[in-house]
């Protein structure tokens, strides 16, 4: 991997063109080269908010006012701008946004284990389902040069957040493909930033500005690189867009800062009141102080080219009320008003902008919680029936897709599997029915997308 600033301030010129995984082949052109990408790709973009660790579907957007004390829980419901339709009492804001959302209550997981499915599972070949659209659509936008497949976790906004979560699944795992398509991290301390390999001290690599201006150092140096050892202008354009756009997407200084005041979420949870009886305090904390702001990043990503992008928060919704975890009540207190607030941000930023259509929004986790509260307070682990809401990309929102059963143990209606979710936000991405004809495209791709659309 390429060296470019070291503490001598010199620069080492091997292997120039691998920057952050993207050989510069791939910059501005996709993996099928003969295709035509404009007849090929939607166009779109794909936001996915995983909630590691499972969250409640009855506590969420399945509440069952009816059912006993120990199935319907402690918070109670609040209606919605759909007529009949109920969320759990912790989302007001987003009950009135219901008409933005599609709310899945028939959405099956699959299993009760601890992963990252459907970001990474046997439907996308045990790929990130965003390296599954870059195997199509390139490494990075032609015109844009931005990656096409990226991946936040709290510390893309704030570097004194906890490492991401990687013990229960690879959300860089690209399977059967090349590395190279692997989610651009930033702020990770891989990914781009780990390929880039700038030798700075540690306390400024915990600057923010640091980091953007070593960014700047990159360009510098690439620029002086380029010019002595090739005389490719494409290449050396892709590049340094690359480079600049990145840099630029990633900058939240650079937005509106009433617009980032309308994200933030970290006056919502007084972080100091968090018991630190549960080991999971500090993830509660970062999730109230970056969840509003990544949000906005990927919002600014998509709209500068990037296709599909994971926003993740650490592992915060296993509320078995475990040493680990707090209780269904007090949990939910630490993390419903932040994603309450979030996804209300986004969906009214993103109409603002006129992107309702261009771009979908994915919300859910690895699996749901068991029916009947636990003795001490919380749920268990549930793969029967978990919650899932998706909002714009051009399909009809307001509405609800399947029911639960009373108990809300499983669908009583119109399963929804996990092979579907990822063809939906597949299908999202990409045109089919033009990709088929195609003989370049790879088995795995064509797989995972051949499953039934939620929405046909």
């Amino acid at each position: 991997m390429l060296t470019i600033w070291d503490h001598d301030n010199r620069y080492r010129r091997r292997d120039f063109l691998k920057i952050g995984g993207f050989g510069l082949a791939g910059l501005a052109s996709g993996s099928l080269a003969k295709a035509d990408e404009k007849a090929v790709l939607t166009n779109k973009s794909v936001v996915f908010l995983f909630l590691h660790g499972g969250p409640s579907q009855v506590e969420t957007f399945d509440p069952k006012p009816n059912a006993p004390k120990e199935i319907r829980g402690p918070l109670g419901t609040v209606q919605t701008n759909i007529p009949g339709v109920l969320f759990g009492s912790p989302f007001p804001k987003l009950a009135k946004h219901a008409d933005k959302l599609t709310i899945v209550r028939s959405y099956v997981p699959g299993d009760a284990s601890h992963d990252i499915k459907p970001i990474v599972c046997k439907t996308t070949s045990g790929a990130n389902l965003g390296s599954l659209y870059s195997a199509v659509a390139g490494i990075s936008h032609p015109q844009k040069a931005i990656p096409r497949n990226a991946l936040l976790f709290p510390r893309a906004v704030d570097p004194a957040a906890q490492a991401g979560v990687m013990q229960f699944g690879k959300f860089d795992a690209t399977g059967p493909f090349a590395p190279s398509l692997a989610p651009v991290q930033p702020g990770a301390g891989n990914g781009l930033m780990q390929d880039l390999k700038i030798k700075l001290p540690r306390e400024r690599l915990d600057d923010r500005l640091a980091l953007l201006q070593s960014l700047d150092k990159v360009r510098w140096a690439i620029e002086d690189t380029l010019r002595a050892e090739t005389s490719d202008k494409s290449r050396e354009m892709a590049l340094l867009a690359l480079m600049g756009g990145l840099a630029d997407a990633l900058d939240l200084s650079k937005e509106d800062p009433k617009t980032v005041a309308l994200y933030d979420t970290a006056s919502l949870i007084q972080v100091d009141a968090i018991s630190k009886k549960w080991n999971n305090h500090k993830n509660y904390a970062d999730n109230a102080r970056t969840l509003g702001k990544l949000l906005c990043l990927s919002r600014r990503m998509c709209e500068r080219g990037a296709g599909f992008v994971t926003v993740t928060t650490n592992f915060v919704w296993d509320m078995h009320a475990d040493s680990n975890n707090a209780t269904i009540d007090e949990g939910m207190g630490y993390m419903a008003p932040p994603l309450d607030h979030a996804i209300s941000a986004f969906l009214e930023d993103v109409k603002s902008r006129g992107l309702e259509d261009k771009i979908m929004l994915v919300v859910c986790g690895e699996m749901g919680r068991t029916p009947k509260i636990n003795g001490k307070g919380g749920r268990d682990h549930w793969g029967n029936l978990g919650p899932l809401l998706l909002a714009g990309g051009g399909y009809p929102m307001g509405q609800v897709i399947g029911q639960s059963k009373a108990d809300a143990s499983s669908p009583s209606s119109d399963p929804v599997t996990q092979g579907m979710l990822v063809s939906t936000v597949l299908q999202t991405l990409i045109d089919y029915p033009k990709l088929r004809l195609s003989p370049e495209v790879a088995r795995e791709v064509l797989n995972a997308g051949s499953h039934k659309n939620i929405f046909s």
